[in-house]
């Protein structure tokens, strides 16, 4: 027998009203609300059911565009150049020396990194004038790192110095001199001010 193809509400009123024929008329009646309630449900349960679908789609590509943006941001800042200035305070008498064995050791290591990628540029300044004693340094050497990742990735340059000295013995005793003439060394990352910002 073939399938019916009235709609299934007309089945239903029809089941119902051959079944409810032999029913005394209160029962039809309830039967009849209990069919129309049951209906009712189905429509209910099936515009709730499309309407999480589309509240959940909407809220799916709401969080992959934000998290799309918040990646893009990241990476666009991550990719920002990242400036340390390095300061150093020689003992008095011993800045020369200090700076000799910096361009001897330190600074090929520095060039090393930055043929790597790892750094953009390194460059230092003296000062011309002498300050007070709290506020002397003698060399200021900035590094500007590919980015803040990279400046902060604790990157092991044994491997570069061992390449570049293979007298590690000479080297290690120089870089030993380097710091016991050194007073002070501090490290301060800096960023750019607009000074045209309101």
């Amino acid at each position: 027998m073939g399938r019916d193809s009235r709609p299934l509400v007309a089945r239903g009123i029809l089941k119902l009203c051959r079944a409810s024929a032999t029913l005394p008329f209160s029962r039809k009646r309830a039967t009849i609300r209990k069919f129309q309630l049951g209906v009712l449900m189905q429509r209910m349960l099936r515009f709730h059911t499309v309407s999480l679908f589309v509240v959940l789609g909407v809220a799916g590509l709401f969080f992959f565009g934000f998290r799309n943006r918040v990646q893009a941001q990241t990476a666009l800042a991550g990719e920002k150049p990242f400036v340390v200035e390095y300061y150093y305070k020689a003992k008095w008498g011993h800045g020369d020396e200090f700076i000799a064995l910096f361009r001897k050791n330190h600074y090929p290591v520095l060039k090393k990194e930055v043929e790597l990628g790892r750094m953009l540029r390194v460059s230092g300044v003296s000062p011309v004038y002498h300050t007070t004693e709290d506020g002397r340094w003698d060399y200021r050497v900035t590094i500007v790192y590919k980015n803040a990742a990279v400046a902060n990735d604790n990157f092991d340059s044994a491997a570069l110095t061992r390449q570049l000295y293979p007298d590690q013995e000479s080297y290690k005793k120089e870089e030993q001199r380097r710091f016991e003439i050194l007073e002070a060394h501090w490290d301060l990352p800096i960023k750019d001010l607009d000074l045209e910002a309101k």
